[in-house]
């Protein structure tokens, strides 16, 4: 590990024991008896009738509170208008453009209950499904609350899709109807999000109907009978649906979710079990109050949306922040104005956006009262120490520790989190620090056997946890060659880690993302780090192409921070930087400068495209992509070096 690793923030360097014996008491009573322990925390959510027993565990498939009846909006909404929170704000939200719209936890019942009651009327019951597609916009929330309302199993669809993703994933699913907008605002320009509805429909024979919210106020086409207004549809409504009691296990949402290669999974998560994990997983991590304004900066259209935009704060009764458009538009501090504007406490995001949002230097941010922050999150990968640090003292003044989460759509909300809920741990930048309470981890070699602190190896989660997935929608088989046949009977994730000597996490990246230069194995994520830990540079990606004598060649592509400018000699000093702080094993054969790195639109790189070209392999769909000239920029630097 480097110096900055081994640091400790958050509490003194010297204090490394636990500052209370509550997060210490929680892990050790979770591991030693899992039932007990998820029968009593399941005690936070409303239940219409009790369980008969906590977990049926036919490896590798799980149910949770087997019996047991309950619904995710009336934990979500209903329970909170009994409360002096019906008045309380549950969405804030704010345009692309700056329109702005607050509404109440009563606000969103009627909404919620009128739109549901459109549903109905439009045929969908219990078990139907429903594909939802619409930009960042509080319909969203609506739309997918009132789904599960009624006991519909709703599929959300990223809006940034091609209309032949969006025809897959329906035509998987058998949606019946599908949710979407006129259109979408995307950095000033308008997304014609119908249009492509319209394509994907075309390819889909399940779909009966579609209803249209209006958001841009652009020319669309309707097709008669099948296509409806949101607003014609609720304008009558003044209704009351009674929430739908189901059972525990039954199916709350399939989330599709692409990996590297091959046909998209539909990841199945459960009502009870993962509505109870979004709900503990979000006091736990974020320790979330009544008087808390939060903002989760991902897109609904992701897992992270659907845990902690939706059911996790809203079961938890408190105020979120909802924000349409995109970080740097129409200004590069437009994240600060917000946290300002609304005195945010409680900010989560990616690692790839506080670096993208870093390289514009200190001055953006300190121009912004960011005092009401008391707790920052990063989701979405391992994040650089140098990243932590900057969100730690710069965002942060130095005060607000630091939940780096570590989670996937399968699992259902964090696994590995620091806790400030439950007595928070000295925080080393870049560490997850340790598993939450529930969540037994380790690291085993290629064989399945534990290895040592302090050496790398494949992570694995041993018991099975309530916001686990049910299965592959359809796929029983993929199921468990996927996550459970590398290490029979014990799950999976396919990430590369290891403990160090005070047994904190540390995620070095996809197992598939690790490469073998010359017989040694090193995660790209720790060359990212290490190129990232320059004071040049502002972000980095990492990738291995075939090497008839090292096995794979390292490429590492860098984009530069303001007031840099891209030289040979820097080139030089940057793989001088990666031999001195990690190995020369280490450095890059080929080290390149480029302008934009290849981002979806929630700011996550797209590693995949960039192994694709450095590999010489076909890139495939590039639909979700932010912009695809950095996917040409990348090319271009390659090609340019075939010609030399």
């Amino acid at each position: 590990m480097t110096n900055n690793e081994k640091e400790v923030l958050g509490l003194p360097i010297e204090d490394r024991r636990w500052p209370t014996n509550k997060y210490k008491n929680y892990t050790d009573l979770a591991i030693e008896d899992i039932e007990d322990f998820w029968d009593k925390e399941a005690r936070n959510l409303d239940w219409y009738k009790s369980w008969d027993k906590v977990l049926e565990w036919k490896n590798p498939f799980a149910k949770w509170f087997v019996g047991g009846k309950i619904n995710a909006c009336y934990n979500a909404v209903d329970r909170h208008i009994k409360t002096e929170k019906k008045t309380k704000a549950a969405i804030i939200w704010e345009g692309e453009p700056g329109d702005t719209r607050v509404l109440t936890y009563l606000d969103l019942f009627r909404e919620v209950n009128n739109f549901a009651s459109a549903l109905k009327k439009l045929g969908i019951k219990k078990g139907d499904k429903i594909a939802i597609c619409m930009p960042m916009i509080p319909e969203f929330q609506i739309a997918i609350l009132s789904s599960a309302r009624i006991g519909a199993i709703f599929t959300v669809i990223f809006s940034g899709f091609s209309a032949n993703a969006l025809a897959g994933r329906i035509n998987d699913s058998q949606a019946k109807l599908v949710i979407t907008t006129d259109g979408g605002y995307r950095r000033g320009k308008v997304i014609e999000l119908k249009n492509i509805v319209d394509d994907a429909v075309k390819e889909t024979p399940s779909v009966k109907n579609v209803i249209v919210y209006k958001r841009v106020g652009n020319d669309i086409k309707m097709v008669n009978k099948r296509d409806h207004w949101w607003d014609d549809l609720v304008k009558n409504e003044i209704s009351y649906v009674e929430p739908e009691q189901v059972e525990s296990s039954h199916p709350l949402y399939i989330l599709y979710t692409s990996g590297t290669t091959g046909k998209p999974k539909g990841v199945v998560h459960s009502t009870g079990g993962y509505l109870l994990y979004a709900n503990r997983t979000t006091k736990w991590v974020f320790d979330v109050n009544d008087e808390d304004i939060y903002w989760c900066s991902a897109d609904i259209g992701w897992v992270t949306g659907h845990t902690y935009i939706i059911f996790g704060p809203l079961s938890n009764g408190i105020t979120s922040i909802m924000y349409e458009g995109a970080p740097d538009y129409p200004n590069k501090d437009r994240w600060w104005e917000i946290i300002e504007k609304y005195r945010v406490t409680i900010l989560y995001t990616a690692p790839t956006a506080i670096r993208a949002l870093m390289k514009f230097g200190d001055e953006l941010p300190n121009k912004h009262n960011l005092k009401s922050l008391r707790i920052l999150g990063t989701v979405g990968e391992p994040i650089n120490p140098a990243a932590w640090e900057w969100y730690y003292n710069v965002i942060g003044g130095g005060r607000c520790p630091i939940s780096d989460t570590w989670w996937q759509t399968e699992t259902g909300g964090a696994l590995i989190s620091a806790s400030p809920n439950l007595g928070l741990v000295p925080l080393k930048p870049g560490s997850a620090t340790y598993p939450l309470p529930g969540i037994e981890a380790d690291i085993v070699d290629e064989k399945g056997n534990v290895l040592e602190n302090g050496r790398k190896g494949y992570l694995v989660i041993k018991k099975p946890w309530p916001g686990m997935f049910m299965g592959l929608y359809n796929d029983d088989v993929r199921y468990k060659e996927v996550y459970w046949s590398k290490f029979p009977g014990i799950y999976y994730p396919g990430d590369y880690a290891l403990k160090d000597n005070d047994g904190y996490f540390w995620l070095l990246g996809r197992a598939d993302e690790v490469l073998n230069v010359a017989g040694h194995r090193l995660g790209t994520i720790e060359i990212e780090d290490v190129l990232v830990s320059h004071s040049s540079v502002a972000e980095s990606a990492v990738a291995g192409r075939p090497d008839d004598i090292k096995g794979e060649a390292i490429v590492a592509f860098v984009t530069l921070k303001q007031g840099y400018e891209p030289t040979e000699e820097l080139r030089q000093e940057l793989t001088k930087h990666v031999k001195v702080e990690l190995s020369s094993i280490a450095v890059p054969s080929e080290l390149y400068f480029v302008n934009t790195l290849p981002k979806t639109r929630s700011g996550k790189i797209m590693r995949r495209i960039v192994k694709a070209i450095a590999s010489g392999k076909t890139v495939g769909d590039i639909t979700t992509i932010e912009e695809e000239a950095s996917v040409d920029e990348i090319r271009n630097a390659l090609d340019s070096l075939k010609k030399k």
